[in-house]
């Protein structure tokens, strides 16, 4: 779960780096998105390249699913009745990472056919990305669903960066201030870079 949640996370830092190429226009950022399809060429044929980063992340994600699901298992057969009293010691972050990975399991879904099948954009136009980010985020459902989405990567991110951290054995009391720094640093990093497309297309910054 360490090893795919932490593949995960080094594609969305390079994907919130790309997504921030639509400030500077929709010259620069269609470019960029011609650029993704031709990686590799002329050893790699069309799309091969990017068509090989979307198997690994399928890979990847069902990997996180999966092993989501028998820790999950694990936790209710090793303590089958629950605790008489609770104590809330954890975070917010740790206490909704399960409901934080459906809404993102669910998003992907969402976000594949909003702006790669633009199958639920109505206002898609087939080899424009920039003109279809515009018109996704133009709707006031699609920035609500964008937004709540990111608002669940943060936190999501916030707990999983630290405890794949400690599975992999980086985690010690010296470093358990530094890693938790860090933690919220890149959650607080990877919202404010996706978030800030929708809200500059709400504010007409990006037009």
């Amino acid at each position: 779960m360490a090893v795919s949640g932490l593949i995960m996370l080094g594609y969305l830092v390079v994907h919130m780096l790309g997504n921030l190429k639509i400030f500077f226009g929709p010259e620069e950022f269609n470019g960029y998105a011609h650029w993704l399809r031709t990686l590799g060429s002329p050893f790699l044929h069309h799309e091969w390249a990017l068509w090989l980063v979307r198997v690994g992340l399928l890979a990847a994600v069902v990997a996180h699913a999966v092993s989501a699901y028998q820790l999950s298992r694990r936790d209710i057969k090793a303590r089958p009745v629950k605790y008489a009293h609770k104590r809330r010691r954890a975070s917010y972050a740790t206490r909704t990472m399960r409901w934080g990975g459906i809404i993102l399991g669910l998003f992907i879904v969402w976000h594949l056919l909003d702006l790669t099948t633009l199958t639920v954009n109505e206002r898609a136009w087939s080899g424009h990305p920039y003109e279809n980010v515009l018109s996704t985020f133009s709707t006031w459902y699609g920035n609500t669903i964008y937004i709540v989405a990111m608002t669940a990567l943060g936190l999501h991110v916030r707990h999983g960066f630290w405890s794949a951290a400690q599975t992999l054995g980086a985690g010690s009391a010296r470093r358990e201030r530094t890693l938790k720094f860090l933690a919220n640093g890149l959650a607080l990093v990877l919202f404010a870079g996706f978030v800030s497309v929708p809200v500059a297309v709400m504010t007409g910054v990006v037009s």
